[in-house]
């Protein structure tokens, strides 16, 4: 019954925030950190519920983009989607082989989330002296690749906040629009890296000892959760800044930072 309530603590927090530009990978560590350390494969697992929440959320999006792709609009939203989608994988397949990456440990992910926060406060601030835009560019799939990039070399980052904010800062400042593209391009490239990290265990023989019970719960909890969080934060940006996840970020990385 424990390992069960945690499992589907761990479900919970995934899917909080794994969309929510607070990032998914300082909680999951502190969680883990009290609850016991889960396999990679469960953490793939509860990674992959999060993401069929958002297909879910933007099927028709997609099945509208795909349908009509001979619209100069859709084709357009398309190449660039697939631009920052090859961008990133480019640029995370040469920080992988360069061993580019900070160790998932306390210290380097508290300091992450402060920073992420500051530069929260400075994008919202500079979007705030702008009009509301909501055209995506050749700038901002350019930044929102290399915002995805960042979040793969730096632990604690979050990547739907270096996303969205990538495309703030590049110019599309109306908030729903950019995070609109941030969920929207997280599809191919959260079900590319599920699938890499799978393929990893497979070869590595860890598939046989999982508890299947324990990693299809944790998939459902994590996709119903991450289904809500997002729909609340479509909503929430309609009115709202950004800036109370910007202080969140900062006073939990404090507290890391003192406590853990």
């Amino acid at each position: 019954m424990e390992s069960l309530f945690q499992v589907i603590l761990l479900g919970i927090i995934e899917g909080i925030t794994e969309f929510l530009p607070i990032s998914s990978t300082g909680h999951l560590l502190i969680a883990e950190h009290w609850l016991g350390r889960r396999s990679d494969l469960f953490n793939v697992a509860i990674q992959a519920g999060a993401i069929l929440a958002v297909v879910v959320i933007y099927w028709r999006r997609l099945w509208d983009l795909i349908s009509h792709i001979s619209r100069p609009q859709d084709r357009d939203y398309l190449y660039k989607l697939a631009a920052s989608f090859l961008l990133t994988v480019v640029g995370g397949l040469i920080a992988k082989k360069l061993g580019l990456k900070l160790p998932e440990t306390i210290a380097p992910v508290a300091l992450a989330l402060i920073i992420g926060g500051l530069a929260i406060l400075a994008i919202e601030a500079y979007a705030g002296r702008h009009d509301e835009n909501d055209q995506l560019t050749w700038k901002v799939a350019f930044w929102v690749g290399m915002g995805q990039i960042l979040a793969a070399v730096f632990p604690g980052t979050s990547r739907s906040a270096a996303t969205i904010f990538a495309a703030m800062l590049a110019g599309m400042t109306g908030r729903r629009a950019a995070a609109d593209f941030a969920f929207i391009i997280a599809i191919p490239t959260m079900f590319a890296a599920t699938a890499y990290e799978g393929y990893d265990l497979y070869k590595a023989g860890e598939l046989a000892a999982e508890n299947w019970t324990e990693l299809g719960i944790g998939f459902v909890v994590s996709a119903i959760v991450a289904f809500i969080a997002v729909k609340w934060l479509l909503r929430y940006v309609q009115t709202h800044r950004f800036t109370v996840f910007a202080w969140y970020r900062i006073i939990f990385g404090a507290l890391l930072l003192a406590f853990a």
